[in-house]
This record gives structure tokens, sequence and C-alpha cells, in this order.
């Protein structure tokens, strides 16, 4: 199994924070965002990851990571050369992933919970968990208990379950990708890459119970900032 950290886009929601470096740079508490999933990845038993960002500044993440040496890692790059949405930036993976099955991560995810994927065979796991916002994310749908589409941000959810930024794909994963059409808004999406896994019946999922959040807003980052705080407080009096 190996990792992929997507670390790209323009932080456009974050600005003036990400004028000047890329958003998975931006503390939580007390570290780089880039450094939860990194650590997700790490728990999950994966040790080669590939980071994918932007040409503006992975060199920022590079300067942070390097190698990946000091984390007991084998860290690799990749440049997206424009924003294509999150699809596009996971087909640039293909080289690396060769046969190997892959485990994503979307760089501004944080996770309390450590993950297994030593049971994952083939087709896809998507991580979901329930929220009072689920009009923000891809939304999973239910009959049953058999997860039956994911749908985009819907203004009307049909579930309070989001699809979290944490994926898990067969190497079919990237010859889906070759056979998207870009969306509404010009990207390919990463929700039409599970609903190709839905549809072929190869898409499986687990329930987060712990603390997520996506840090992509400032008060998502506030409120990831604050668990963690409330983490490390609690982990010193023990």
């Amino acid at each position: 199994m190996k990792g992929v950290i997507l670390a790209g886009g323009t932080g456009s929601r974050m600005l003036p924070a990400t004028q000047v470096t890329n958003k998975h740079l931006l503390p939580i508490y007390n570290k780089p965002m880039i450094l939860y999933p990194l650590d997700t990845l790490k728990k999950m038993g994966i040790n080669d990851m590939l980071i994918i960002s932007g040409k503006e500044h992975v060199g920022h993440i590079i300067g942070l990571l390097g190698s990946g040496r000091q984390f007991g890692l084998n860290l690799s790059y990749k440049v997206q050369d424009e924003a294509g949405g999150i699809a596009q930036a996971l087909g640039l993976a293909e080289d690396f992933a060769k046969d190997d099955k892959v485990t994503v991560i979307l760089g501004d995810n944080i996770f309390e919970d450590t993950f297994e994927v030593s049971d994952f065979g083939e087709g896809a796991r998507i991580f979901i968990k329930t929220v009072p916002d689920p009009e923000r994310f891809g939304v999973a749908e239910f009959s049953e208990d058999k997860i039956i589409g994911v749908e985009e941000k819907p203004l009307a959810p049909k579930t309070n379950y989001a699809v979290t930024g944490l994926y898990v794909y067969d190497n079919r994963v990237f010859d889906f990708i070759k056979n998207l059409k870009p969306s509404a808004r010009g990207e390919l999406e990463l929700t039409d890459v599970n609903n190709f896994y839905i549809k072929s019946g190869k898409m499986d999922y687990k329930v987060v119970q712990g603390f997520w959040s996506d840090a992509g807003t400032f008060e998502s980052l506030f409120r990831s900032s604050e668990y963690i705080k409330r983490k490390s407080d609690s982990d010193k009096n023990l």
C-alpha cells in the first residue's frame, strides 16, 4: 500500500494567510497542517508517500519535509501545474503507485482515529462521518446499509453522512480518472470516481468515530487547533 497526500489548491478561502505560502503549511496549534495527514498515513503502516502540490509553493513543502528521513518515511513529490481538480491531481500518482493500491488523504484533513487498511482487498473504500452541515461536503446516500451514491455539495442532502478526505483505491482508479469528464466547474471530481466504484459494486465504507475536520476555512482551522490543544493538554496530564 502506498500513500498519496493531495496538498494543492490555491487556498483562496484563506486569503490573505495563503498569499505567500501553501494552505497546508499553516499552523494547526503547534505544527504545520500537513504533518497531521502525514501522521495519519504513517499510523496506518504506510511509509512510502507521494505529496502532490501546486508549482507556486511546492518548494516550501519540500523545505519542511525533505526526503522524509526525519519522520522514518520515504517521500516523493509531484507538481500539479494547473488546478484541474482533486481527481486530476490523483491521476498524477499513477507512475508512483505502479501496480499497488493507494490510500489517499487530503492535506487539510485532521483525524483522531487510527485506521486499519490491511483488510482491504479490491475496489474502493471511503470514510464517512455524521456532520451538522453535510451540504458542505460530498454526501453518502444509502439503501439499507449499502452506499448507492455520493452527491457533491447537495442543496438538500439525503443523509448527514459526509465523505471525509480519506480514500483507499485499487489500481483501477487511474483508469477511471482517465475516463472522467470535467464537472460544471471545469474540474475532475473525486466524487465521480467514487460513483464509478459504487456503480461497479466495489465500494465499501467505514464510519469515523473520533474527531474529524477539514481545516480549509478559518473556522475549521480554528476548530482543529482547539482540538489538538485539548488533546495535547490531556496527554500531558496522563
